[in-house]
């Protein structure tokens, strides 16, 4: 380690040991992956060769002097300073003394090893210390004077500690931590909750200068680095810093058509890849909340609403024809949202509301002056506490607000004429510790539908929305409505077929007039056009049930179709004897091909891997421009194969070299993408041998 004193003794005759002063010559930080303090600090997987440990745990080092320390006559103290290097925000300085017997709960160091001039020392680190890059200096006392050896370049990183039982993150279950900070591989869910998809994802959390860039867009927040001991503050800091709505973030949203100037969001396959992009776009050296410590997993909610008049509901405006009106109707259902939950105590809410928290870095509406959303604490979500911070409200619209349709009268107000009480918040899905298994936590969001205590919840969050009186009495129900898809559904360039299923429950006769739509939309519930429209009239005998099928072609919607093949089929009509209104609405995509990995041969750590990666086109149109990503498989980054076009319904096969640098089980992730064609992706376990 380089550095030096910052003052030297003047020249003695023939002074004794205990005489001079006390200099250190060089200090050992143990900051090897192989050495103790990565080991016993769980970051042995950081890609770095820098010291990274983790807060309220005691880390050790080594000190050389000039002369052998004497503990009658000498002594010492560290200096830690977490100053801002981009910013003029507060910094934090922090005096650790030596000491004879080392006491939980302080910054203490102790002696606890001596080797001639040589000394190793245990240092205590607080479980309430803010995370970040401590500058650290050594401060050496003999009877002659006071020296200081600054220990640059060679700093100090601190992370929270899942591990340590009164860090705020603490996570008791050995198993959970290996998945939500250690695990660099994860699986995203999309699609629709009768269709839903699977991609690997590949964190990059110990990738190198992963953690500068985290750190880095930390200090880009501008909040007192005495906040960062918080977990609460932090994750709500990067809730607003990884989205770029309001302060230069990491990503820029864009839910229209064309990606030009950017990256479509489902060519990625990595986050390492998105923070480097940042950092070199950014001049500075740069799973985000995992890198930093905090346990986190990605989870995924199928017909995610999104309430933008705080009514807690999710509303739906139709004409007199039973018609949509579009430019009214501005709560949309999005076939699928993903967020992140962190794991955290908070003590800022009343007990029992600690535990996951969500946090959503791509919120579509601003909370407190800026476009955050979280942490939001589960289980106020689940028992409709939306008074509770943070921006509970919104995330329990997205999962428990009911679908209400209102009819425009006469006289221009409008009238509820049915309500979807279950369509919202569906098979919401996170990946399992220690498999790639789906696991559904709808149950941790909300009681079972239809249930006493969801309905409990639901008049209870309704209680502090923009229309609190919004429950009557149901109107009359004996037709019903559904819509019913067959298997997995239909694939890109094939023809959809769904039915229509109407069930009379009365005693008498009903006759009924039904309006269908099928609208190319955004995942996002945003409507782009329709496709296909049409009227029914049926008659349904007594206790008749009537299945109408219905069939979209390839040639009607493929020329219409946006970024993830997402169509949504809408049903509204009446039943004349009653006046009752049916409705219901249907989303589903069409499912893309897999991307087919091949290794040939074993794979083994330094040894020439040969990979075959075959894609088949499905769609009679020749795909423009076309490109893949690879990554994973220890690569410190993405490499990237311009293709260009592939011909209608042809067959590719790439065949790419690697060399394996990690042994034991890894991931091979590729991903397609082109104008026509998106969510495309694959991946391969494959376990490397070693040497």
């Amino acid at each position: 380690m380089s550095g030096g004193p910052t003052a030297r003794a003047p020249a003695a005759a023939t002074p004794s040991a205990s005489d001079m002063l006390l200099t250190v010559h060089s200090v050992d930080l143990l900051k090897s992956k192989d050495g103790p303090n990565r080991r016993e600090h769980h970051t042995d997987a950081y890609f770095s060769d820098k010291m990274i440990i983790r807060r309220g745990q005691t880390f050790q080092m080594w000190i050389e002097f000039s002369r052998p320390f004497n503990p009658k006559s000498d002594s010492l103290q560290l200096q830690l300073k977490l100053e801002p290097i981009f910013s003029r925000s507060t910094g934090i300085h922090i005096s650790v003394p030596l000491v004879d017997i080392l006491e939980d709960g302080r910054w203490e160091m102790k002696i606890v090893e001596q080797k001639d001039k040589r000394v190793r020392l245990a240092v205590n680190t607080l479980p309430t210390a803010s995370i970040g890059c401590y500058k650290v200096t050594v401060e050496s006392f003999s009877p002659k004077g006071k020296l200081l050896f600054p220990c640059s370049p060679n700093d100090l990183y601190m992370l929270f500690n899942p591990w340590c039982e009164d860090d705020a993150v603490y996570l008791d279950d050995e198993s959970e931590r290996k998945e939500y900070i250690l695990n660099s591989m994860g699986r995203i869910y999309y699609g629709t909750e009768q269709q839903i998809g699977t991609r690997t994802w590949n964190f990059a959390q110990f990738e190198q200068d992963i953690l500068e860039a985290c750190l880095f867009i930390l200090e880009r927040g501008q909040v007192a680095m005495t906040e960062w001991r918080d977990p609460v503050i932090v994750s709500r800091m990067v809730s607003a810093l990884v989205n770029s709505n309001d302060d230069y973030g990491v990503l820029m949203g864009n839910w229209k058509d064309s990606y030009e100037g950017g990256t479509s969001p489902t060519a990625w396959s990595g986050s390492g890849d998105i923070l480097r992009q940042y950092y070199k776009s950014s001049g500075k050296p740069v799973k985000f909340a995992q890198c930093l410590g905090i346990p986190t997993r990605c989870v995924t909610n199928f017909n995610s609403a999104h309430d933008t008049d705080l009514s807690l509901t999710t509303d739906i405006y139709i004409d007199e024809k039973l018609e949509i009106i579009k430019d009214k109707t501005s709560d949309s259902v999005w076939n699928f949202h993903v967020w992140n939950e962190s794991w955290m105590s908070r003590p800022d809410l009343p007990a029992g509301y600690g535990g996951w928290q969500v946090v959503d870095a791509t919120p579509q509406e601003p909370s407190q002056g800026s476009y955050r959303c979280g942490p939001t604490s589960v289980s106020a979500v689940r028992n409709g506490q939306v008074n509770l911070k943070f921006d509970t409200p919104f995330v329990f619209a997205e999962v428990n607000s009911d679908r209400i349709y209102w009819q425009k009268k006469p006289d221009g107000s409008f009238s509820q004429v049915n309500v979807e009480k279950s369509a919202i918040g569906q098979c919401i899905s996170t990946k399992a510790v220690g498999s790639d298994a789906r696991v559904d936590i709808t149950h941790l969001y909300k009681y079972p539908e239809g249930s006493w205590e969801e309905r409990v919840a639901v008049e209870r969050a309704s209680r502090f929305g923009s229309k609190p009186a919004l429950y009557p009495s149901p109107t009359g129900n004996d037709v019903s409505v559904e819509i019913v898809m067959d298997g997995a559904g239909p694939r890109i360039g094939e023809d959809a077929k769904l039915s229509i299923v109407l069930k009379n429950k009365s005693s008498s006769q009903r006759t009924a007039s039904l309006l269908y739509e099928v609208m190319v939309m955004y995942y996002t519930g945003v409507l782009k056009n329709t496709v296909k429209k049409d009227q029914i009239t049926l008659t349904l005998k007594p206790q008749e049930t009537k299945t109408i099928p219905l069939t979209l072609q390839y040639k009607e919607y493929m020329n219409h179709l946006v970024d993830q093949g997402a169509l949504m089929l809408a049903v509204t009509g009446r039943v004349n004897e009653t006046q009752q209104i049916l409705a219901t609405q249907f989303n589903f995509r069409l499912r893309t091909p897999d991307l087919i990995i091949t290794p040939q041969g074993d794979a083994v750590v330094g040894k020439e891997l040969t990979v075959k990666i075959t894609f088949q086109n499905p769609l009679s149109q020749v795909l423009r421009n076309v490109l893949f990503r690879i990554e994973g498989l220890g690569m410190q980054s993405v490499r990237k194969i311009a293709y260009g076009d592939v011909d209608k319904h042809a067959t590719v096969t790439l065949t790419e070299k690697f060399v394996p640098t990690v042994a034991g089980p890894q991931k091979l992730l590729a991903s397609m993408d082109c104008r026509l064609l998106t969510q495309v992706h694959g991946v391969a376990d494959i376990v490397v041998k070693p040497k």
